[in-house]
């Protein structure tokens, strides 16, 4: 499903980008969505963005249930949390070829790096570097891709030693 409330911005997709079933791209006072080319959303996914934009890059594969939130309710003691206004740390930027893997969160003012990788079940609450791989609540870098020895990977992968 592609939304637009009052006053929201473009839901914007790129050449062969790729929306699976039961998705939402939801736009509202002053958010935007933007999808690169090649891009794939998948099923139960929720992209939501008031106050600031979401900007998805070129091959980025966004596994089931992800969800990206550019906005959050305040907190102010005294009122109840449906009239709290809406705020923002910033824009959600992912840059091109990452990988969120199954039922990633990520908070406004968040940018991941180029090419990094970010676990299953991960919120991400700040900056992911570009080339890393980051895991757990909130996310964290373990380890980047370029300390990954390929033969290493390979091995693990199919229990054997590999040329």
């Amino acid at each position: 499903m592609i939304f637009q409330d009052k006053n929201g911005g473009v839901v914007e997709l790129r050449e062969y980008a790729s929306l699976y079933g039961d998705s939402l791209l939801e736009t509202g006072d002053g958010g935007s969505i933007s999808v690169g080319a090649h891009s794939r959303i998948h099923r139960g996914c929720q992209l939501v963005s008031c106050k600031a934009p979401i900007e998805i890059g070129v091959d980025v594969g966004l596994a089931q249930n992800c969800a990206l939130y550019s906005y959050d309710h305040g907190v102010a003691p005294g009122e109840p949390i449906s009239r709290q206004p809406l705020q923002t740390k910033g824009p959600i930027v992912v840059e091109d070829h990452v990988w969120l893997g199954v039922g990633v969160i990520v908070l406004s003012g968040v940018r991941i790096g180029k090419g990094a990788v970010v676990g299953a079940g991960s919120v991400v609450t700040h900056d992911v570097p570009e080339g890393a791989i980051a895991v757990g609540v909130p996310a964290r870098v373990v380890k980047m891709r370029s300390a990954l020895e390929p033969n290493l990977v390979l091995q693990q992968h199919f229990g054997e030693k590999v040329p």
